[in-house]
């Protein structure tokens, strides 16, 4: 089967993670703090918080903005079901807007159309590595007062307006699962421009203490820590961020050929009658972290028929990004009338995009398409 992902990693990544664990530092230590200085810096953004993954990255955003009980927080439901959670986390409500057809994004008018006067905190997801308009939503939720995360899960290396996607954000979370462009096998951090807040969610991810373990350990003297608030085991590893270490020395590679498959693949179904491919908005660059395609009635079959076509003659396709409100978990928000969300999870799916792709194993998805549709 022709994957629809895989990781591109190699022995740099096994050597650096082999002497991380020679080092005897396997826990956050210095490497953590080497990757989320590197990782700021790679996107534009003042300071990094290496996490445990996106979703506990979400869930302390929500924390250091005050969001709690009684709060509303605006998500897209098109989006893994980790963005609508993160709020519940904090016993807050997500509200579910609805996306523009063409990038699957949240614009400042489907996130109009739900805001109310509880209304505390926008999470809108950069989606499938395809960027959202930052500076129209940055600028709605600001003449709002309401503050704007930027769920970058999977946008590691898009653009937005010729600036890296985290320049200027007020808190962007971001994935390292192995789906993703780069990948510290599980993983995630925040990024920031805000000195105190880095502070506050580093002491956040480490059960509130005033001094980190690794503070501790480095003394000559004996330390004996506070624990300021509620806190939480949100820690990255060592060995987690000495492989990140090397991935994000080849992330600008692998977006370049990213970019190049995307392309190829556009242009090898632009004949296709009843397929839209994905492809970049006019205001940025998307890392083509997914790359799916949306049918029409004119294709002549359906989403999951072709998923299952497509599995016959060996390609690992995906449906397209699910639909939270969809879900049994949040059943009691299936009154809320999304249809460009409920088109999107119910006619497109995401086909295989790696770095290793080949143009044989292109040719044979694209080939299996073009019959289905001929057929």
């Amino acid at each position: 089967m022709i994957p629809v992902m895989k990781p591109y990693l190699g022995e740099e990544e096994a050597q650096a993670a082999a002497e991380a664990v020679r080092s005897g530092w396997v826990a956050q230590g210095p490497r953590v703090a080497r990757f989320e200085e590197s990782f700021a810096s790679y996107v534009g953004a003042g300071h990094g918080v290496a996490l445990s993954s996106c979703t506990t990255a979400l869930h302390l955003a929500l924390v250091a903005l005050g969001i709690g009980p009684g709060d509303e927080v605006i998500v897209p439901s098109l989006s893994f079901i980790a963005t609508a959670n993160a709020a519940r986390y904090v016993g807050a409500t997500p509200v579910f807007a609805d996306v523009e057809l063409f990038t699957g994004n949240l614009t400042v008018e489907t996130v109009d159309a739900v805001r109310t006067l509880r209304t505390r905190a926008v999470i809108a997801v950069h989606q499938g590595g395809v960027p959202f308009d930052t500076v129209a939503l940055r600028a709605a939720c600001q003449s709002w007062e309401v503050p704007l995360v930027e769920d970058a899960a999977c946008a590691a290396g898009s653009t937005a307006y010729d600036r890296p996607l985290g320049d200027g954000a007020l808190l962007a979370a971001w994935s390292f699962h192995p789906r993703k462009v780069i990948t510290t096998g599980e993983g995630g951090a925040l990024t920031l421009d805000r000195e105190d807040w880095a502070a506050r969610l580093r002491r956040l991810r480490e059960h509130g203490m005033s001094v980190s373990a690794a503070d501790r350990h480095r003394s000559t003297q004996p330390v004996f820590e506070a624990y300021l608030e509620t806190g939480f085991n949100y820690r990255m590893t060592d060995i987690q961020a000495a492989v990140g270490l090397v991935q994000l020395g080849k992330l600008d590679a692998m977006v370049a050929r990213r970019r190049e498959l995307a392309a190829r693949y556009r242009e090898l179904l632009s004949d296709v009658d009843g397929l839209t491919p994905v492809a970049d908005p006019p205001y940025g660059r998307a890392n083509f972290q997914s790359f799916w395609v949306l049918l029409d009635e004119r294709f002549g079959r359906g989403r999951d028929e072709v998923l299952a076509e497509l599995a016959v003659a060996g390609v690992s396709a995906r449906r397209g990004i699910m639909a939270a409100h969809l879900e049994p978990a949040y059943a009691q928000a299936r009154s809320s009338r999304l249809p460009v969300t409920e088109r999107l999870t119910r006619d497109s799916l995401i086909l295989p995009l790696f770095h290793t792709l080949t143009a044989d194993e292109q040719d044979q998805v694209v080939g299996t398409l073009r019959k289905l549709a001929r057929g």
